[in-house]
């Protein structure tokens, strides 16, 4: 029965709930009068229908009595933030975070400076947002002390309690609350949660590098992310994270997601992140140190920026010279924004989707290439009479582009005979 019939749910059918591992953790943590219950996430997601994956839990108990409690029973215990009263307990390989009960005493934007209780409701209204605060006890029972369960009906992601308040707690929540629109909300964002978030946008300079880029890329990696980075870049929260964007715009976005769903992509954070940005080599690389991308992340940008543009009617074997010379990367991610581009564009022209289909045709290429490999060596050229040096890496050289340029035909046998026209050029 859902919640507008009058009745809470519960949780106690599914199958994520069943699973032996946390019902062991329940039935240690929930004795000798203690209560922990499940919180967040999990909750969130079973009513909704997405999967559960991470099980975090909230506890009366706390962290050296939950250490302790995990010791005697032969599970193991992680102190992964016992100061703010987190332990990590492992059960058949599987974590559950499990945090005392807590009030904030301050904050300063970044950090909280907490109490540990046993007050659920001051729990409950410290965190961020009423469709994260929701439990579920030992039995499954689903208890909603911030009205969160109305907000999941209705598809509206909210803070609780006074929006501004909660933003100045930790002002990555700025960046939560559209995280958390992008995949679960619907219509607009909440009138108070977005005033709070453009209001608090400058505070996002005293954020580390690591949350914010973690944050973003999440959001990106959203089934659809297009509303809520219109909604980011109309508050001017885009242009604060990502002043790359200001002038190059979001619009492929929404092309970009139809094409990746008709055409089966799974939702790439980075190639999201490719389209709303220019291809600009310096940039780029500016972006990657700021945000502290990780070598292959700042790599991907780098090959998409140096990668040429591809024309829809470029000849295969073009094509593949140009992946032979460039690499797949920047070239596959250039063809795949070209198309939701294209297929954007379509419409009912027939032209214009005449051209979506020619570069899909040149998509599928790419993405089936493997890299030829020159067949003539280094060895081979001194076996033939060369001596080894700068004289050996120039002949090479000139048979590698002799090769490519002939669409990678010549042979090994071919390449040699022509080793003195190749000598006589130096």
């Amino acid at each position: 029965m859902s919640p507008a019939e009058g009745a809470l749910p519960s949780l106690a059918g599914e199958t994520w709930f069943q699973a032996a591992p946390l019902q062991k953790v329940l039935d240690l943590l929930n004795q000798d009068g203690a209560e922990t219950r499940i919180v967040g996430g999990a909750v969130r997601n079973s009513l909704m229908g997405y999967p559960v994956a991470d099980i975090d839990l909230a506890t009366t108990l706390e962290p050296k009595a939950v250490m302790a409690l995990a010791a005697g029973a032969g599970i193991k215990a992680v102190p992964t933030g016992i100061d703010h009263g987190t332990v990590t307990l492992v059960v058949d390989g599987k974590p559950f975070e499990v945090t005392t009960l807590r009030r904030d005493i301050s904050t300063d934007g970044r950090h909280a400076e907490v109490a540990f209780g046993t007050d659920w409701q001051a729990d409950a209204e410290r965190r961020d947002l009423t469709i994260n605060g929701l439990y579920a006890d030992r039995n499954g029972q689903v208890i909603d002390l911030v009205d969160g369960l109305k907000d999941i009906e209705r598809g509206t992601v909210r803070f609780i309690g006074n929006a501004a308040e909660r933003v100045a707690e930790d002002y990555l929540r700025i960046l939560r609350f559209f995280r958390f629109f992008a995949y679960y909300g619907q219509f607009r964002p909440d009138a108070d949660g977005l005033r709070a978030a453009a209001r608090g946008r400058d505070k996002l300079k005293a954020l580390s590098a690591e949350r914010i880029w973690s944050e973003l890329k999440k959001l990106l990696a959203a089934p659809d992310p297009g509303r809520a980075l219109l909604w980011m870049r109309q508050a001017g929260i885009l242009t604060e994270i990502l002043p790359e964007s200001e002038k190059w715009g979001i619009d492929l976005i929404p092309a970009l997601v139809e094409a990746g769903a008709a055409l089966g992509w799974e939702a790439d954070p980075m190639l999201r992140l490719a389209a709303i940005v220019p291809p600009d080599p310096e940039r780029l690389a500016a972006l990657a140190t700021r945000l502290r991308l990780s070598r292959a992340e700042a790599a991907f940008l780098q090959a998409f920026a140096m990668a040429p543009a591809v024309k829809a009617d470029l000849a295969g074997t073009a094509l593949d010279r140009m992946l032979y010379r460039h690499g797949e990367t920047g070239i596959v991610t250039r063809l795949r924004l070209a198309v939701a581009s294209a297929r954007g564009a379509a419409g009912g022209n027939p032209s214009a989707m005449a051209e979506s289909l020619q570069l899909q045709h040149l998509l599928t290429r790419a993405e089936a290439y493997r890299k030829p490999v020159l067949p003539v060596t280094g060895a081979d050229l001194i076996a033939a009479g060369i001596a080894a040096g700068p004289k050996l890496g120039e002949i090479l050289a000139q048979m590698e582009r002799y090769w490519v340029e002939r669409n990678f035909t010549p042979e090994k046998q071919d390449l040699l005979s022509r080793l003195e026209d190749f000598a006589r050029r130096i």
